[in-house]
C-alpha cells in the first residue's frame, strides 16, 4: 500500500469514526479492500490522529473563520485532523507534501469546495502551528 492509498484509506477510517463511533480496529478492517493489508503508515495515521485529536481540534477551532468545529463537514474534518497529525508528527514527509495530499482528497471526496476549505483550514493552522 503505498503512501497515497494509506492516507486515503485512513481518511475514510476516520470518517466511519467520526460518524458512528466504530472501535478503530474494526474501522481499519472495514475501509480495506479484500486481501489488502494497511501499511504502518496508514495504522500510525488513524491512531496518530484518535490520540491527539484533544490537541488538534483546538488548533483547527482557531483556524476557523465563521465555523465551528461541529459545523464542519465529517469528510473534511477527518482530512483536516489527519493533516494537522501528519504534518506535526511524520518528519520523513515534507509538511507541503501533506498538504497537497489533504487538498487532492478534500477535492475527490467533496468536490472543489471542499479542497478550498480544506487549504484555508491548513494554512490557518500551520500558521499558529509555526507561531
Amino acid at each position: 500500500m503505498n503512501r497515497r492509498v494509506a492516507r486515503l484509506r485512513a481518511a475514510q477510517a476516520l470518517y466511519q469514526i467520526d460518524l458512528t463511533d466504530t472501535e478503530i480496529n474494526a474501522a481499519i478492517h472495514s475501509v480495506l479492500d479484500e486481501g489488502e493489508v494497511a501499511s504502518t503508515f496508514m495504522l500510525d495515521l488513524v491512531n496518530g490522529t484518535i490520540e491527539q485529536k484533544d490537541e488538534i481540534d483546538p488548533i483547527i477551532s482557531q483556524s476557523l473563520q465563521g465555523w465551528t468545529i461541529d459545523r464542519m463537514g465529517l469528510v473534511d474534518r477527518a482530512i483536516v485532523r489527519m493533516s494537522l497529525y501528519e504534518m506535526k508528527n511524520i518528519e520523513d514527509i515534507p509538511v507541503n507534501v501533506s498538504f497537497n495530499e489533504a487538498i487532492e482528497l478534500a477535492k475527490a471526496f467533496g468536490g472543489e469546495e471542499s479542497g478550498r476549505f480544506v487549504n484555508g483550514v491548513l494554512s490557518k493552522a500551520m500558521e499558529k502551528i509555526e507561531d
